[in-house]
């Protein structure tokens, strides 16, 4: 079974009727790393309606949460919002300072700012979630009774707090963090309590007095967690590994959340998303890859098949060069399969039959459409990546591939891989093994580096050249030819075309290349760099 259908499993045992809950505090720009929980959450809610089981999926934004410190991308102007919660205050500007035009124009929020484009990029990647505003909710009373059993019942759950996270709390720490006379969640000294109102004293040295009811304020995160858990009836959360961890926010939240007269729901622990050579994603650090940057790269099943084919326990390397080809051609072998007919064979082994489930089930969740089926294009990503650089327009990358018989027209997934390819190749992304740099005039360098056996072999290629066949069989086999009729190694044949044609000591497979190109521009520029030797 695939990781999702396991945790689909699951929750059949606990009833018919579930929610699967997942969120995220926009603090900073969202990145790859996040789409790992919502993907996460999008998964186990589709194979749970596979199940037919009744299925909500909701995305719970944490605007209540406040603003930690002046990160790297914002001005000295957000210092006074320290301590200020996301979604009352104003957004960063272009410059990383308060755009007040648009906040009270508008009401744009820091937490608007960050969310808006990740929304964007859910809708793209397939995934159409309820979403829950935090803050909203507080202030429209949905964390009220809840808010006042945490109050009413402290002393349970700072014992409970103290005990599993083996951290002692301060003396005077109250379930409940009032905001203060400007706004703040810091520093704020809770001095007496009667619901529905907290009564404070502020950094300030202003008194005050916060009502629950109104959400004047929000309960801290080892609480709030598992009140989300209870007013949403949430039965299902996957969550990074660092609240997974003993001790962590989940070990207090399951037992929390049955002083607060409910459930804990099912858990799914999953392991981080890391950029290659740079480690785990970071927002405040700028060690990122944004969703939106990502889906102009590649197209979205891609980026679902990342998650999808990987257990939830295992990290995930995202690389935006070579391992993003190899799992793009991936997508393509898998979605030319034909699944129901590799499982009806008899004679599987055990193992066989697992490995063939699990790919049949990344399929299944890679797909855009709940409930459809993937579509080979018959087009490998590293050929179109080829032709996308040797051809100068569109319909002449169509009218290649229709003469090798690939497509017989290009259908509008084809047409937007293209389009994504073409700004893969333009970004700092593309990698370097795979860029095409045929000379369009002789490199006289590179030339001279050749040695005096080799340079021959330049006008041999020429007239090979010109004589044979144009596609890539032929050509691959004349390349070394010219050289051994030279008595000389097919080294020899490869170092001086790469020297004449690209100008450097090695590359890419030339044949492929040079067969989507006008074969006497190839056969001249041969020639051009046979006269500049001699």
């Amino acid at each position: 079974m695939h990781w999702a259908d396991v945790a689909a499993k699951a929750l059949s045992h606990k009833g018919d009727k579930h929610i699967v809950s997942t969120g995220i505090t926009p603090s900073g720009e969202f990145h790859i790393g996040h789409l790992r929980e919502i993907l996460t959450g999008d998964m186990i809610a589709r194979a749970a309606r596979k199940a037919g089981l009744d299925v909500e999926f909701v995305f719970i934004v944490d605007t209540a949460d406040p603003l930690r410190k002046v990160y790297d991308f914002l001005g000295p102007e957000f210092e006074q919002f320290i301590g200020h919660q996301l979604g009352s205050i104003p957004a960063p500007d272009k410059d990383g300072n308060p755009d007040w035009v648009r906040f009270e124009k508008e009401g744009w929020t820091y937490g608007d700012h960050f969310l808006k484009p990740f929304l964007q990029a859910l809708e793209q990647i397939g995934v159409r979630p309820r979403i829950i505003d935090n803050l909203e909710s507080y202030k429209a009373g949905r964390f009220d009774q809840l808010t006042k059993r945490a109050c009413d019942r402290a002393d349970e759950i700072r014992e409970a707090i103290e005990r599993i996270s083996s951290r002692e709390l301060a003396d005077d720490w109250f379930p409940w963090s009032p905001l203060d006379s400007k706004g703040s969640l810091d520093g704020v000294k809770v001095t007496g309590y009667e619901y529905p109102l907290v009564h404070w004293l502020d950094s300030h040295g202003v008194e005050g007095s916060s009502d629950i009811s109104k959400g004047e304020g929000k309960l801290p995160w080892r609480i709030d967690w598992p009140a989300k858990w209870g007013w949403i009836g949430v039965t299902c959360e996957p969550f990074g590994k660092d609240h997974g961890a003993a001790g962590g926010s989940y070990a207090t939240g399951r037992e929390i959340v049955q002083i607060l007269g409910h459930e804990a729901p099912h858990p799914l622990t999953y392991e981080w998303i890391s950029l290659k050579g740079q480690g785990a994603m970071s927002s405040s650090a700028g060690n990122t890859v944004g969703p939106i940057e990502a889906l102009e790269l590649v197209p979205p099943e891609i980026l679902r098949l990342l998650v999808a084919k990987s257990k939830p326990n295992k990290a995930i390397e995202f690389d935006t060069g070579m391992s993003l080809v190899t799992l793009a051609d991936e997508y393509e072998r898998l979605a030319a399969r034909d699944f129901n007919s590799e499982l009806a064979d008899e004679d599987l082994t055990r193992r066989q039959r697992v490995q063939i489930e699990d790919a049949a089930g990344a399929m299944r969740m890679a797909v855009l459409e709940e409930g459809t089926t993937a579509e080979a294009t018959a087009v490998t990503f590293r050929h179109l990546a080829l032709l996308a650089q040797t051809k100068s327009t569109d319909q002449d990358v169509w009218s290649s591939l229709q003469k090798a018989g690939a497509i017989s027209e290009p259908n509008q997934s084809l047409v937007d891989r293209l389009n994504r390819m073409r700004a893969w190749i333009a970004s700092k992304h593309f990698p370097e093994e795979m860029k095409i740099s045929i000379l369009s005039h002789p490199n006289d360098a590179a030339l001279q580096q050749l040695d005096q056996d080799d340079r021959p072999v330049v006008a041999a290629l020429a007239q090979s050249l010109a004589a044979c066949n144009w596609d890539a069989e032929t050509i691959g086999s004349a390349i070394p030819q010219a050289a051994k009729d030279l008595g000389l190694t097919p080294k020899s044949g490869y170092r001086a075309a790469y020297a004449a044609l690209m100008g450097k000591e090695r590359g890419p497979r030339l044949a492929p290349i040079l067969a989507e190109m006008r074969q006497n521009e190839i056969v001249s520029l041969l020639n051009q760099c046979a006269l500049s030797l001699e």
